[in-house]
């Protein structure tokens, strides 16, 4: 497994409401300037931030499974489901698009959220009602490891939120000096999204849990992509004073349906 590091220059730029919300795009659509256009079912994901109150109109989406996580500030949705709810820090709404949904969008000021995408099979999903979930802070399942650092399962085992397309998120927080391990099977895809701090990636031996091949170094704001042709253990330290928090997604690399392509 060789991890690649994408720094902000290489990934795509967006924004809404006359400027009010920037986005930095780790995977980003044609034009957006990201190099990286998809990984397996991740097939989106945008990181907006904005110091003021602001909106994105009404506006439609179909077939793909979308959530909206927030780190700081709230997010309020609307949709024509008849849902007008808002989410604080910590917190995800989700929207399984189905056959067809609008929905709207205001973030507060000094807001810091994610909205990712991932696309299931489309041509059984369109197929389905559209649904709308949201969760709290609170709902979510936290732990700390054996080195003391905070793991928040956004998606996945014990979390309340479940797709169908094959998606696991992580929130991780690793404290000065320490380090995180995570297992990566074969013909999977671990992504992730430097919020906070810096840090290196390596991998450990399956046999002597040592270090193994080369590491790479990553900052603040870079984006990593790490496909695993054999299990692996990705060796993650944090190099810096602070806390290094990443946004961990993991996906199959390659799946059994025909995937969307971008145009």
């Amino acid at each position: 497994m060789q991890p690649l590091v994408y720094t902000p220059a290489m990934q795509g730029t967006g924004a809404f409401d006359g400027g009010r919300i920037k986005e930095q795009k780790p995977i980003g659509f044609p034009g957006e300037g990201s190099v990286i256009k998809r990984v397996g079912p991740l097939f989106y994901w945008a990181w907006a931030t904005s110091t003021e109150e602001a909106m994105i109109g009404l506006h439609p989406h179909q077939g793909f499974e979308i959530i909206t996580y927030v780190v700081e500030g709230s997010a309020h949705h609307g949709d024509t489901l008849g849902t007008d709810s808002m989410v604080g820090a910590g917190g995800a709404q989700v929207m399984q698009t189905g056959s067809g949904v609008s929905h709207q969008e205001k973030i507060s000021a000094d807001s810091e959220l994610f909205q990712i995408w991932f696309e299931p099979h489309l041509s059984q999903a369109v197929k389905q009602m559209p649904t709308y979930r949201q969760y709290e802070n609170e709902d979510f399942p936290l732990a700390s490891d054996e080195d003391g650092n905070r793991v928040k399962t956004v998606i996945g085992s014990g979390a309340p939120v479940q797709l169908v397309a094959d998606a696991r998120m992580w929130d991780v927080e690793v404290e000065a000096g320490s380090r995180y391990r995570h297992t990566v099977e074969a013909g999977y895809t671990l992504t992730a999204l430097a919020i906070r701090g810096q840090g290196t990636w390596g991998q450990l031996s399956e046999e002597t849990k040592e270090a193994k091949g080369a590491t790479e170094t990553f900052r603040h704001k870079d984006f990593i992509v790490a496909a695993a042709n054999e299990e692996t253990t990705v060796d993650i330290r944090n190099t810096g004073d602070d806390i290094l928090r990443l946004i961990l997604i993991k996906v199959p690399s390659k799946v059994d349906y025909p995937l969307y392509h971008k145009r």
